[in-house]
């Protein structure tokens, strides 16, 4: 990778942000591809973020991503939202159009592709289960309602949070029928032999933690499983799942995916494999 005064900067905001493998799937797309481009880590602390922003404008930088815990907050200093986006109250990729900030979420438009891709499983028409409430949960359930899920539960150990997103999102996809839950063995029991997909949205099985309230026995034979949690190592859900016969994945596939988006979005062009080969020798 050569830098010269005419490469095209963009980044990754973030706090913690050393860990983050977004650096280098997208400069092993750009130098794949000949873009004169670079991608690089932005550690921002949350009390930085408006002058993070208005850097990036005073630097010209094309554009990025946007991780924890700046997600929601980045939205105030952007020109302009776009409606999943809004609709989902968090922002993951930025494009620079002229002199604008634009937000975008691309993180429900990766899941739902690896979910064709590692799990050639397609939403529409389908129940799904999500479990957890919180914003990695919002942009899953926007796409799944988009491709056409018939029914999207939510699981979450706050009922009232879980019935406030349901109702939040009834009111924009009238056709998609949405119901909270509480995460328990005994709620998940009594949906579990009817859905067709599983989705993990929480943080647990990130350090290793493993669900204790799942009912394995009664989900529905053909059910697929993914965890949007990503492990160098297999996570737990989807160590349960397997060792029950289930096809199940965890969230690399969506990293990639939404990534693939977000390089569209950046530079109109394909990323092709590209991605997810710098990962595979990660």
């Amino acid at each position: 990778m050569q830098v010269s005064g005419t490469t095209s900067l963009y980044g990754i905001l973030g706090w913690p942000v050393a860990h983050s493998l977004s650096p280098r799937m997208h400069n092993a797309a750009f130098a794949a591809l000949g873009l004169d481009a670079v991608y690089v880590p932005f550690a921002v602390a949350p009390e930085n973020l408006e002058q993070a922003i208005s850097g990036w404008r005073a630097l010209g930088v094309k554009g990025g991503n946007v991780t924890i815990p700046h997600k929601e907050a980045v939205c105030a200093w952007l020109d302009e939202i776009d409606p999943d986006a809004q609709l989902i109250g968090a922002v993951n990729t930025i494009v620079r159009r002229d002199e604008r900030l634009i937000g975008y979420n691309t993180d429900g438009e990766g899941l739902v592709a690896s979910l064709v891709k590692d799990l050639d499983c397609r939403v529409a028409a389908k129940r799904v289960l999500v479990l957890g409430a919180g914003g990695a949960a919002r942009s899953i359930l926007v796409a799944l309602a988009r491709r056409g899920a018939a029914q999207i539960l939510v699981a979450n150990r706050s009922l009232s949070r879980a019935g406030a997103l349901c109702q939040r999102y009834a009111a924009h996809f009238p056709d998609v029928d949405f119901s909270p839950l509480e995460l328990d063995a005994h709620s998940l029991g009594e949906v579990f032999p009817q859905i067709d997909v599983l989705i993990n949205t929480t943080s647990i099985g990130l350090h290793g933690e493993s669900f204790n309230v799942l009912p394995w026995r009664t989900l529905n034979v053909s059910a697929r499983v993914y965890d949007a949690v990503y492990s160098p190592q297999q996570t737990p859900l989807v160590h349960q799942a397997l060792s029950y016969g289930f096809r199940a994945c965890d969230g690399l596939g969506m990293l990639i995916a939404q990534g693939e988006v977000a390089f569209r979005l950046w530079t109109g062009r394909d990323p092709g494999r590209f991605l997810e080969q710098a990962l595979a020798r990660h």
